[in-house]
């Protein structure tokens, strides 16, 4: 271990160590169950519930991908670690959040109207030490779940009192570091910190520096919560595969070494959760703010400058929900909810830079976004039939004051939502179910009152505020002793819309899509010893119609398989492997190019010491040599045609990565 390693691990150590002497010292007792048991209690064949024991040994690149813990969604990163991942899900490439809706102990994640991205989910914020459960729901079946829920929507949730007192120290390569501690000052006050740095595998060093910090009081049946997240970084963005074969460029090579990016978050939030009277009730505020600077097209718009460009984006988030079971007579089950939130959006823009020095404004913006949605369900059980019926109403607004007075604007709109879920339990070990419901995102509040083009000053189509998709499904679920299959059959159909695109500052035409697909899932303990899953999604993408070039959704995966063994090799030791495979996808709408499919085998072996743990993580551990993600545009590189090169343009996973930690339980 190197000095720096045993520096902040004895920190760590000397801030979380135990007092010698503690009066009248209350134990915290938690439980850390298995994956839930849904038959009886799910509406879909496709939610569910996985508690930490199932990903606690589960090796990570990133903290993001803690979100491939559900089945059929895979987590890619064309950028620095800094930035929020890419996702997929149901032949969604879901950009970084505009269709797959995330929360951390019900506070909401995605920001609406962001400088790079609609929607845009960053889960760096996360430590998965620190995540009890991840509850989550596919397609726009339930009422509780409204923005930017159209493939699903991922709950996750930290414990009131943490997996004991304790401090991590890790270390690997390309110059890793990292450390957690968790303390618990009082039986009802805890603060908890994950510290890491690395240089990364890149050829110009990456430079993360990333701390997060996590304080919790339980105060007259309320969680209080304070989160910190800061992070600084340099990103290789994806590369020109042109350069690559000819010799040019290196697979781990920057064109411009200079992109990269800082962010950070604050949370305060306070919930109370009464189980008995069935309500759940969450007020939050937030404090966001990200800089990013990248290049994606080097020399294309300006030979001389350079192509990059920064995004900015400072916000505050005020918001809140509140949730109430009731069980009135009649033999039904009612739910009702309601929510309300303001973005109250300081500054949105968009700037030409070269290393990381502005030259020019595109746009630079200030708005005020807000929603509110009041929902219901009610349930009864007929026979051996639950129905489900639900109902959901958003509305949702934004006043925007634009640095082109001719971009400034306020809008309005209006949804109604409704949802039915049936399921028969056919037998104690069986159960069938059927689902529909309709679902939406939301549009840039900036493209929804755009009138000319920031670029060329053209005029430009505005797009709608709200987007609305409409989803059906059936399934089934088998449980018997310690095997359960569960298999889903969707279809998804999204109207037209137009998007905005935070990279340019203009809207983009989209058509109407159909998705439909097939998934799969089957976890198995043949003994107390080994558990294995496994997961298969298919997924058929099209745009609706017959649009002249091509029918095909760009980056619209066709499979995602994956697969995980949890092994106890003897009392004290646990080996844990898993292995993701993302499938081809179409890179242009006539199908002409094609992405390439990616497997990856990760690996952690944990050797239980007694009060200490020593854990020993490989990533990519055949050292596969793989796209994490591509796309297909035009570049152009120095010395090139003026108009450009069409071109595949690719992020390689990162080599096979090797990294030693130890735990100490107090």
């Amino acid at each position: 271990m190197t000095r720096p390693a045993i520096r902040l691990f004895l920190a760590l150590a000397a801030v979380f160590a135990p007092t010698a002497v503690r009066a009248q010292a209350v134990e915290a007792i938690s439980v850390w169950g298995r994956r839930a048991n849904d038959l009886g209690r799910a509406t879909s064949a496709s939610e569910g519930k996985i508690s930490y024991a199932d990903f606690a040994v589960r090796p990570l690149l990133r903290p993001g991908e803690l979100i491939e813990a559900v089945p059929g969604l895979a987590a890619t990163q064309h950028s620095g670690a800094g930035k929020a991942n890419q996702y997929f899900l149901r032949g969604f490439n879901l950009d970084h959040g505009t269709d797959l809706a995330a929360s951390l102990d019900g506070v909401p994640l995605n920001l609406p109207s962001h400088g790079h991205g609609q929607g845009y989910l960053d889960l760096n914020l996360l430590t998965p030490e620190f995540v009890h459960d991840i509850g989550f729901k596919k397609g726009p079946y339930a009422a509780e779940n409204g923005d930017f829920a159209t493939a699903g929507a991922v709950a996750f949730e930290t414990a009131d009192h943490l997996h004991g007192d304790g401090a991590q120290a890790w270390i690997g390569e390309n110059q890793y570091y990292r450390a957690v501690g968790s303390k618990a000052l009082t039986g009802d006050v805890l603060v908890a910190a994950d510290i890491s740095t690395a240089r990364g595998a890149w050829t110009t060093p990456e430079d993360l520096k990333k701390i997060n910090l996590l304080g919790r009081a339980l105060v007259g049946g309320w969680s209080i919560t304070a989160l910190a997240y800061d992070a600084r970084w340099n990103a290789t963005d994806q590369i020109p595969r042109r350069a690559v074969e000819a010799g040019t460029l290196g697979r781990l090579d920057a064109v411009d070494p200079t992109d990269g990016g800082e962010t950070s978050r604050f949370i305060l939030s306070a919930r109370r959760r009464d189980l008995m009277r069935g309500v759940d009730a969450v007020v939050y505020a937030q404090r966001y703010r990200l800089d990013l600077w990248s290049n994606f097209t080097y020399f294309l718009d300006d030979p001389v400058n350079g192509d990059q460009f920064e995004q900015v984006d400072q916000r505050w988030v005020y918001g809140g929900s509140v949730s109430k079971r009731w069980t009135p007579t009649g033999g039904w089950t009612l739910r009702t909810g309601a929510s309300a939130r303001v973005d109250d959006i300081g500054k949105v823009g968009l700037y030409r830079t070269t290393a990381r020095l502005r030259r020019a404004t595109v746009r630079q913006d200030a708005l005020t976004e807000w929603s509110a949605a009041l929902w219901g369900e009610a349930s009864r059980r007929l026979g051996k039939l639950d129905a489900t019926l639900g109902l959901r109403a958003d509305a949702m607004g934004a006043k925007v004051s634009a640095g082109d007075p001719r971009n400034s604007g306020d809008v309005a709109d209006l949804l109604v939502s409704p949802k039915l879920a049936l399921a028969w339990r056919a037998s104690r070990t069986f159960e069938l179910y059927a689902d529909a419901g309709r679902g939406f995102h939301s549009n840039d509040a900036r493209g929804a009152v755009i009138s000319v083009d920031p670029v060329t000053g053209e005029p430009a189509a505005r797009a709608p505020l709200l987007s609305p998709s409409d989803g059906a499904e059936l399934g089934l679920r088998w449980k018997r002793e310690s095997l359960t299959l569960t298999a889903a059959a969707w279809a998804l159909h999204v109207d037209s819309e137009l998007v905005y695109v935070g990279d340019a500052g203009f809207t983009e035409a989209s058509g109407a899509t159909r998705r439909a697909g097939l998934e799969l899932l089957a976890d198995w303990r043949p003994t107390a010893r080994l558990n294995l899953t496994a997961a298969y999604a298919a997924t058929h993408a099209r745009f609706a119609g017959d649009p002249p070039g091509g029918d095909r959704i760009p980056n619209a995966v066709s499979s995602v398989l994956s697969a995980g063994a949890s092994w106890r090799l003897g009392q004290a030791s646990t080996l844990s492997l898993t292995w993701r495979r993302l499938g081809a996808a179409p890179l242009i709408e006539d199908n002409s190019v094609r992405s390439r499919p990616t497997s990856l085998i990760n690996a952690l072996l944990a050797q239980d010491l007694g009060r200490a743990s020593l854990m020993i993580e490989i990533l990519n551990l055949t050292n596969g040599k793989k796209d994490d993600i591509a796309y297909f545009y035009a570049s152009r590189l120095q010395g090139e045609r003026s108009e450009g090169v069409d071109d595949v343009h690719f992020h390689p996973v990162e080599p096979r990565t090797v990294r030693a930690g130890l735990k100490i339980n107090f």
